[in-house]
C-alpha cells in the first residue's frame, strides 16, 4: 500500500526496496488510492462551489490539481502513448518516440480532448460517480499487468509490473467495481464495463504495436478509464 501511494501520489513516502512481488501487490492496491483521490476531488469541487466558481472553470482547476497531486505521470503516459501509436515505423521506432520526452501533435491533441472532457464532466457528476471513476481508473493498471501480457522493454516500470496480476484477481476487482456502480444506476454499470473494454482494447493494440506494455501505457489506460466513467455515467 505504501508503495502504491508513493507511485501514484506526491505524498513523501519512501520505499527502500522494490521487487516484482512488492510491485505486484502495489498494483493490486491501486483502486484504493483511486478511491481516496476521488474523495479529494469531491472536497475540491465542494470548495470551489462554495466560492461560486463556474462549473467549467472549477472542472479545469480540479483537473490541474489532480495532475499536480499525481506528478502528471498518467498524463505524460497518455501523451507518449498517443505519439507512439501515431508514428510510423517498427515497434522500436514507436518506443523511441515515446521515450523521447517531447509531446508531438498526437499527444497534444489527445491531452486537450481528454482533459477538456474530464473538466467538463467532473462538476456535473454525482459524488458516487466521481469516486467510482477514480477507483476504476486506477483499476485499469491491473488489466495492463495481467499474466501473459508482456513488457515492451526489458527495463522500466512496465517490465517491473508486467504479468504480476492473476486474471481472477483482475476479474474480481472489476466485478466489485460493477457491483459498486449498481446503486448509481445502469449508466454507471455500463460505464465500468465500457472502461474495462477500452482498457483491454488498448492493451491488445499496444501489444501488437509496441510488443507489450510500458509505464506510459499504464498511464494512458488510467486516463481513458477515468474519462469513460465520467462521460458515460
Amino acid at each position: 500500500m505504501k508503495l502504491a501511494f508513493s507511485w501514484l501520489t506526491v505524498l513523501p513516502l519512501r520505499v527502500d526496496h522494490v521487487d516484482r512481488k512488492a510491485a505486484g501487490r502495489a498494483i493490486a492496491y491501486t483502486p484504493i488510492v483511486g478511491v481516496l483521490l476521488g474523495a479529494f476531488v469531491l472536497g475540491m469541487l465542494w470548495l470551489l462551489t462554495v466560492c461560486n466558481i463556474s462549473s467549467l472553470v472549477a472542472g479545469f482547476l480540479v483537473v490541474g490539481v489532480v495532475a499536480l497531486s499525481t506528478r502528471g505521470m498518467h498524463l505524460d503516459g497518455l501523451a507518449d502513448t498517443a505519439d507512439g501509436l501515431g508514428c510510423y515505423g517498427p515497434p522500436e521506432r514507436a518506443l523511441q518516440v515515446m521515450k523521447d520526452g517531447g509531446a508531438g501533435p498526437f499527444g497534444v491533441v489527445t491531452l486537450i480532448v481528454v482533459l477538456g472532457a474530464q473538466a467538463a464532466a467532473l462538476p456535473h457528476a454525482h459524488w458516487g460517480v466521481v469516486v467510482l471513476a477514480f477507483a476504476t481508473s486506477r483499476a485499469a493498471f491491473s488489466v495492463c499487468c495481467m499474466r501473459n501480457v508482456p513488457a515492451a522493454r526489458p527495463e522500466g516500470l512496465g517490465a517491473l509490473v508486467a504479468g504480476t496480476q492473476h486474471p481472477m484477481l483482475v476479474v474480481g476487482t472489476w466485478v466489485v467495481l460493477a457491483a459498486a456502480a449498481v446503486p448509481l444506476g445502469w449508466r454507471a454499470v455500463v460505464a465500468v464495463v465500457v472502461a474495462a473494454a477500452l482498457v483491454w482494447g488498448l492493451v491488445k493494440h499496444t501489444g501488437k504495436r509496441f510488443g507489450g506494455i510500458t509505464g506510459d501505457v499504464l498511464g494512458a489506460a488510467a486516463e481513458i478509464a477515468l474519462l469513460a466513467v465520467l462521460v458515460i455515467a
